[in-house]
């Protein structure tokens, strides 16, 4: 299937046209830039062949002034399209990249789990860059450069058909080579953002695990793995820099030719009276205006190629479809009892591999269901369905009765908590990140979340209490210091449904007694659900479910799974012994 391009009747219609006032009052610069570029070159006949052969001292004067006068006028005029052009186009680049970023958060969890979170920035950042070029300093050459062109090719048929057809002939030739290259260039631009993208997707994953890079003595392979990267950046520009530079040289050459025959036919025809000086003046001057936006063509093609090959991979992103399926997700969910339904749920992440088969099982309203089993067996798949991270491939999950599949996702997620085994804290203060689901929140719903997660355990400790900076996702914290965080924010974000992945694996065994404390008052009248490891932490839970091999082995409370000599029997009494 071949990929959808972004042409550049779309890219006028989708960026130039709703901003045509703008363009109309810069392409009117132009036009008056332009015209005040003619007044130099046409003066040079007057000057030649009637002021200083009559010695006319004040018709000099008139003609100074007025080319004079000209170069404030393009001047003033270039000073003008940079401040409403370029500036505009700057605005269009951030307005793109908020709605890029903006589009990136709603699609599902499906489409980060397969991409690279700094080959996405990659995107959102520079794949937008060129479009400067459309409303920016490429159309000003574009359009400037072909009025010149046109009036420039007017007045030089006036001055001499013949000697304008000569040059005519390799500019047409020249515009042939053009045409070729823009060809080749623009799959080559295509392929640069995406290998750009690779590279600083693979140079963020890197950064952010120095740790282990260091711990294993691994930083020479991961400069080899750079290496490569940047190298493979570099042919690709290579290759643009190798077609530009053929169309440059082409132009020299072809141009080259065209100087040299008006050189001949010129000089023949000012010594056959058949012009004076002033025109052959005149025509050389005028032929470089023409001349000069032909030869930028190259610059221009290869500036609104980039632009147009950025387009496209934004265009691949924006036409992805979100999550939120407003079409089909219309019942939107003012207020929740709790009640959750899986009723023959099967899930897979590739085709034909389910890791779910037929699950059946109902949470009540407040009630704490714990998933135990073995790694891999299913269960923060479970949790991820119940959270509506992920959709089921078949079977209904519901929630009060009503099909989640259905549901405003927005509606349900506001109801919704989630405390994860390596939960993510964002670059700040320690008050920001528990903040962060409820920021309006006041200092005293605050300080109730911090003592519920005996957050001020350790906070009382720090010069900076709660402004304390943490650093990079937290950098500076320990993981259980992280994890009563993440608690905390969850205590805050007050959700009627609760999704507890491993939230004491990084505590210590006095940090676990003070969250199990704190656990206990979180979940009572949500419904949670509980993944752990630990059986020690999920005694007290309503429901617990054996999961394995992605089915449900057992069902029941602590004490009637006990009773039953079973999976959960046998892990219970094994890690008991440890």
């Amino acid at each position: 299937m071949a990929e959808k391009k972004v042409s550049m009747l779309t890219a006028f219609k989708t960026i130039i046209w709703p901003r045509r006032n703008l363009v109309f009052i810069g392409l009117l610069l132009i036009v008056i830039s332009k015209a005040a570029s003619f007044v130099a070159p046409l003066s040079l006949k007057y000057l030649m062949d009637d002021i200083i052969p009559n010695k006319d001292i004040d018709f000099l004067k008139l003609l100074v002034g007025a080319v004079a006068f000209a170069i404030l006028v393009q001047s003033v005029t270039s000073f003008l399209l940079t401040k409403i052009l370029s500036v505009q186009a700057q605005f269009l680049i951030s307005e793109l990249r908020a709605q890029v970023q903006k589009k990136v958060l709603s699609l599902p969890i499906s489409f980060f789990d397969n991409a690279k979170s700094g080959a996405l920035v990659s995107r959102i950042m520079s794949d937008v860059e060129g479009v400067r070029n459309l409303i920016g300093t490429g159309l000003v050459q574009l359009v400037g450069g072909t009025i010149t062109a046109v009036v420039s090719l007017i007045l030089l048929l006036r001055i001499s058909w013949t000697m304008t057809i000569f040059t005519l002939v390799p500019l047409a030739i020249f515009a042939l080579i053009a045409l070729k290259a823009f060809k080749i260039i623009r799959p080559i631009f295509r392929n640069r953002g995406k290998i750009n993208a690779e590279v600083t997707g693979r140079l963020t994953e890197t950064l952010g695990g120095v740790r282990v890079i260091k711990g294993f003595n691994a930083e020479e392979q991961e400069n080899k793995i750079f290496e490569k990267g940047v190298d493979r950046l570099f042919q690709n520009v290579k290759k643009s820099l190798t077609a530009t530079a053929f169309m440059t040289s082409s132009s020299t050459f072809l141009l080259g030719i065209a100087t040299t025959g008006i050189m001949g036919i010129g000089g023949y025809k000012i010594m056959m009276d058949e012009l004076t000086i002033g025109e052959f003046l005149t025509f050389t001057f005028l032929l470089g205006l023409m001349v000069a936006p032909i030869v930028q063509m190259s610059n221009i093609g290869s500036q609104l190629t980039e632009a147009l090959a950025g387009l496209d991979r934004t265009e691949e992103l924006m036409n992805m479809i979100p999550e939120s399926d407003e079409e089909n997700r219309t019942i939107i969910l003012d207020d929740i009892q709790g009640d959750i339904v899986f009723d023959d749920v099967s899930f897979a992440y590739e085709e034909d591999k389910e890791v779910l088969h037929n699950i059946n099982f109902e949470v009540k309203s407040g009630n704490v269901v714990a998933l135990v089993g073995s790694s891999g067996s299913g269960k923060s798949t479970i949790a991820g369905l119940a959270a509506t991270f992920l959709n089921p491939q078949s079977g209904k999950i519901t929630i009060d009765g009503k099909d989640v599949a259905k549901v405003n996702l927005n509606s349900f997620r506001q109801h919704l908590g989630v405390v994860l085994q390596d939960d993510f804290l964002f670059e700040g203060t320690i008050r920001e990140n528990i903040l962060f689901p409820r920021p309006n929140a006041s200092e005293e719903q605050l300080q109730q979340a911090v003592l519920a997660a005996y957050v001020n355990e350790f906070t009382d400790r720090f010069e900076e209490g709660l402004d304390t900076l943490i650093g990079e996702r937290g950098v500076k914290l320990s993981g259980g210091q992280r994890q009563r965080i993440a608690i905390a924010r969850a205590v805050l974000a007050d959700p009627k449904i609760l999704i507890l992945d491993e939230a004491t694996s990084n505590l210590d065994t006095e940090s676990e007694a003070l969250i199990q404390k704190s656990l206990a008052a979180l979940t009572e009248g949500r419904t949670t659900f509980v993944i752990a490891h630990r059986l020690s932490t999920i005694r007290k839970a309503n429901q617990i479910l054996v999961i394995e091999n992605g089915k449900i082995a057992e069902e029941g409370t602590h004490d009637e799974l006990i009773a039953k000599e079973g999976r959960y029997f046998n892990l219970f009494t094994y890690q008991a012994r440890i």
